[in-house]
């Protein structure tokens, strides 16, 4: 590859608790489709992607590794690879992770850092900073990326340029410092000011100056991120870093390690519109409100009021507000928020509490995620337990038993290859069968279509630990 070509690093951990109840630790926001039908990880993908971008390299948990491909292959993008981080350790490490595996295959590349879970509305007009800010990151400066402000943001850290720059500039300018996030008086002052710009957490740089960079001032992180690269292992088209290591790195931004310490910074001002979404107050804003200031979901209906978000996330639940007024309402099947909008950003206190009561809905998401495909509870009794259970064309759950629970399955879409200890057969629509208790047991799609059934669980114990794994594709223990 050339001097020139631009890596996507883009990062996918995360909890996005402050959009609660639609991203939860098990499903956060950058895999929703908060902005329309595609994710925000998927319109990151996007963007960064065309002829001056090389593949993404994606880094993320290992609870996300497949709904990142699936949701990369349903817009038809490939990654060079997809680093497994064992647990978050934050940026720097995630960053640095990145920048070793590529100095093995493409030393001379770029790297474009980026989270994935923002919005950047005008998709051209950041490519087009991308490449004004490339000739400064390809001769060795480390480029930062910064918004310019339309109001007295409290809740963004912020970048102050040198005496003499241009916040409108077309072309990277030198950078004073970084500022961490202004109470409201502090934030007016700087807007006013003109020479503040937001710090959006994108970052553009080679891979031989971002080392140089952490060999200066960030030793110690080298040698565990090397030693847990070293020693990762790869498996179904993942690389899965070495958690031993991986456990002892600092748990430390790229800004704190690296950026707060380097003497060649620059900040690309950018003038488009750009959110991180930081709050259902970003969604808000971000979603075009009507002329009474309403932003409404498909299955939502304002009367009446003024200012108000309403997110209905069921299709089969209508949420209805009427004569509110700077009002956050979110509801879906297990959990609705209602909040004052200038109290969005204290959803975190809410998650908190509920995972003080041991409530679920906490971090769990009403549908479950699986690398077959997906299943959500219906209804849940005291030894009975109904599910629904779609499974992706061509796929397979693993083969398994449980010691607590015998299941029925009702097939309703589509048709299943079902085996039952030494049995395999077919089971069509409106066809069922019965596994019981300590049967092993399978289920799979060999059809080209979506499989939808539904599963009644009996028994002492439903959990989802109740498992023992003979034999299973997507190589989970």
């Amino acid at each position: 590859m050339s001097q020139q070509t631009i890596t996507p690093v883009l990062l996918c951990g995360g909890s996005g608790t402050r959009l609660w109840p639609l991203s939860r630790k098990s499903y956060p926001k950058q895999f929703a489709p908060l902005m329309g039908r595609e994710s925000l990880f998927q319109a990151s993908a996007r963007r960064l992607s065309g002829a001056e971008f090389a593949a993404p390299v994606i880094l993320t948990g290992e609870p996300f590794r497949f709904i990142v491909t699936e949701q990369l292959a349903a817009v038809e993008q490939a990654p060079q690879t997809i680093l497994i981080e064992p647990e978050g350790r934050n940026t720097a490490p995630a960053v640095l992770a990145a920048a070793l595996w590529l100095q093995a295959r493409d030393p001379g590349a770029l790297m474009l850092v980026a989270p994935s879970d923002h919005v950047i509305p005008g998709p051209e007009g950041f490519r087009a900073a991308v490449r004004a800010a490339a000739p400064r990151a390809a001769g060795g400066d480390l480029v930062t990326f910064g918004i310019a402000p339309d109001r007295p943001e409290t809740g963004y850290g912020y970048l102050e340029l040198a005496p003499g720059a241009d916040p409108g500039a077309g072309a990277p300018q030198d950078l004073a410092r970084f500022v961490e996030k202004p109470d409201a008086a502090r934030a007016a002052e700087m807007l006013a000011a003109g020479r503040y710009l937001w710090n959006a957490g994108i970052f553009l740089f080679s891979v031989r100056a971002i080392l140089e960079a952490y060999e200066a001032h960030a030793p110690a992180l080298l040698e565990g991120v090397r030693a847990a690269l070293a020693g990762a292992e790869s498996d179904l088209g993942f690389c899965r870093l070495d958690s031993d290591p991986w456990t002892g790195v600092e748990d430390i931004s790229i800004d704190y390690a690296i950026m707060e310490k380097a003497p060649n910074l620059a900040v690309m001002p950018y003038g488009g519109a750009w959110s991180d979404l930081g709050g259902w107050d970003a969604v808000w804003r971000e979603s075009g409100p009507d002329a009474a200031g309403n932003v409404t979901s498909d299955n939502a209906t304002a009367i009446d009021c003024r200012d108000t978000l309403l997110r209905s996330e069921s299709g089969t639940l209508e949420l209805v507000g009427i004569g509110l007024e700077d009002v956050v309402a979110v509801a879906m099947n297990d959990a609705v928020l209602v909040a004052h909008k200038s109290e969005a950003q204290r959803v975190k206190e809410a998650v908190a509490a509920l995972k003080h009561r041991g409530a679920r809905q906490a971090a769990a998401f009403p549908v479950d995620h699986r690398p077959w495909g997906w299943f959500e509870s219906l209804v849940v009794g005291e030894r009975f337990q109904v599910k629904r259970i779609v499974v992706h064309p061509g796929a397979a759950l693993s083969l398994q038993s449980h010691h607590h629970r015998s299941e029925h399955w009702i097939v309703v879409q589509g048709t299943a290859r079902v085996t039952v200890d030494d049995t395999v057969k077919l089971v069509t629509e409106n066809e069922s069968v019965y596994i019981p208790l300590g049967a092993v047991h399978r289920m799979e799609n060999p059809g080209k279509l979506p499989m939808v059934l539904i599963e009644v669980q009996t028994g002492s114990y439903l959990g989802e630990d109740d498992i023992t794994r003979y034999d299973d594709v997507y190589a989970r223990g």
